[in-house]
């Protein structure tokens, strides 16, 4: 796999259009369109259709204006004012497609068809500074597409609204999933949009407060941007110091994504991989070794201290392979090769992350990956992996990055492996839905790796 592959939840298939965000007149326009479709999330958990012919294939929701209009509240969706219904002056530069009242929204961007480029750009055609927002509405190709964060909105209400699609009227059924499991169900294409739909509905749901003076912060942009209420036309401000978020770039109010190196080990022969276990993690699974990078750390740098600091080994030869958007909340998996002696000790006792770390040979990996539970991740063992990783349940480290979610399978599909399976798979490995397990399956097919020999970067 070469440097422009894409891993499961990349591709970002959509032209996001980011010039228009602050273009409230046609944001405003794009969510009343018949082709509109609107991505649902509730704690961070995604609306999926549930087809009685095809039960085990659970497609994302993407339901139309009509289907969600009763939960978006009254006009202007933004630039809204002070008070409900109340459109924001144009000139106020803090009420740029401003939304303080209903459920959160974020603007995705725009499935344009498959042409091979993009049509869209920041051209006259296309401009946030239009007159005409129907002109620039009509002049775009494709399918808007939007995020609803409905966490906030009774139970009761969804489950009236929900009967009353053009799925459910078709005999579909529409549930809410945990998102690791729903991965199963979700084809490339959605998995993108899902991986951008999360993360920015998570990132605004977490960020509530002003990191300059703790004011409460409000969306603008579309979703894509949180300011401090301190800064708006209303705000009762005497006696106060001014916030510091008026000065400068606010690059604290646009969304982050925090990278994290993960690394698939190989000895000098080409023949062995290191893959430890995670205490926390469900039984028999290895993974290749994870941590998130820290300021002042070039990805080198990272994958280095991360192997050093968990297995106590040196590494060198560090090669960069691919990555991979990771929602949980919003990291980007950056994947690497690098070289290790497989004489040198292991440590486990380091950081009370390690339950194992083992060096296995190409076959031994080769076995597993073709054995029929080699690759499974259960429900059961998401619902684990979440709750640790989301502090439900014991305590998890920043450097547990959970390199060993991926695809899940249902836990029929999994009793039936087992009654197929020859013999007890000896340990498990991510799927090549998780970017861990692109890493161990390419190496072991022998597509990607240090080459034997090839020493590459100083031995350090």
């Amino acid at each position: 796999m070469d440097h422009s592959s894409v891993n499961w939840m990349g591709g970002s298939p959509l032209n996001r259009l980011s010039w228009l965000r602050t273009s409230h007149a046609f944001l405003n326009a794009v969510a009343l369109s018949a082709a509109t479709r609107w991505i649902v999330l509730k704690d961070g958990q995604p609306l999926l259709v549930q087809h009685t012919v095809t039960a085990d294939k659970r497609p994302l929701a993407r339901l139309t204006t009509a289907d969600v209009r009763s939960l978006l509240g009254a006009e202007p969706f933004f630039a809204q004012g002070r008070l409900e219904s109340e459109v924001a002056p144009a000139d106020v530069a803090v009420l740029e497609a401003a939304r303080f009242h209903g459920p959160p929204i974020v603007f995705l961007g725009l499935h344009e068809p498959q042409t091979g480029e993009a049509d869209a750009l920041p051209s006259s055609d296309f401009s946030a500074k239009s007159s005409e927002p129907g002109r620039v509405v009509a002049n775009i190709k494709g399918t808007p597409v939007f995020a609803l964060d409905v966490s906030k909105v009774p139970q009761q209400l969804l489950d009236g609204v929900f009967q009353n699609t053009e799925a459910a009227k078709s005999g579909a059924g529409l549930a809410f999933s945990e998102p690791r499991v729903a991965m199963n169900g979700l084809d490339a294409f959605e998995a993108a949009v899902f991986a951008e739909a999360r993360s920015m509905v998570d990132w605004n749901a977490r960020n509530k407060f002003c990191p300059s003076c703790g004011s409460p912060v409000y969306s603008l942009w579309a979703g894509w941007k949180l300011t401090c209420t301190s800064l708006l036309p209303w705000a009762e401000n005497a006696g106060k110091e001014p916030c510091q978020t008026a000065k400068g770039l606010h690059n604290f109010a646009h969304p982050r994504t925090d990278a994290v190196v993960i690394m698939a080990i190989v000895d000098e022969s080409g023949d062995k991989l290191l893959l430890g276990r995670n205490k926390k993690w469900p039984g028999k699974f290895y993974s290749a070794l994870a941590g998130f990078i820290e300021p002042g750390e070039s990805f080198e740098d990272a994958v280095k201290r991360e192997i050093w600091e968990e297995a106590g080994v040196r590494v060198w030869n560090v090669q960069y392979h691919s990555t991979q958007p990771w929602p949980y909340p919003a990291n980007l998996m950056v994947g690497f090769y690098a070289t290790a002696d497989s004489s040198a000790l292991l440590r486990t006792d380091l950081d009370n992350e390690l339950d194992d770390a083992k060096w296995y040979t190409r076959q031994e990996v080769l076995d597993v990956l073709s054995h029929a539970e080699g690759t499974n991740i259960t429900r059961s063992d998401h619902r684990k992996l979440a709750a640790a990783q989301e502090d439900k349940g014991p305590a998890v480290s920043r450097n547990n990055a959970n390199a060993l979610a991926g695809d899940a399978v249902t836990d029929e599909e999994t009793k039936k492996a087992r009654a197929e399976a020859p013999s007890e798979v000896p340990f498990r490995v991510p799927p090549v839905t998780a970017i861990a397990g692109v890493l161990i399956s390419e190496w072991a097919y022998g597509r990607a790796g240090p080459q034997p020999g090839h020493q590459g970067q100083t031995r350090l």
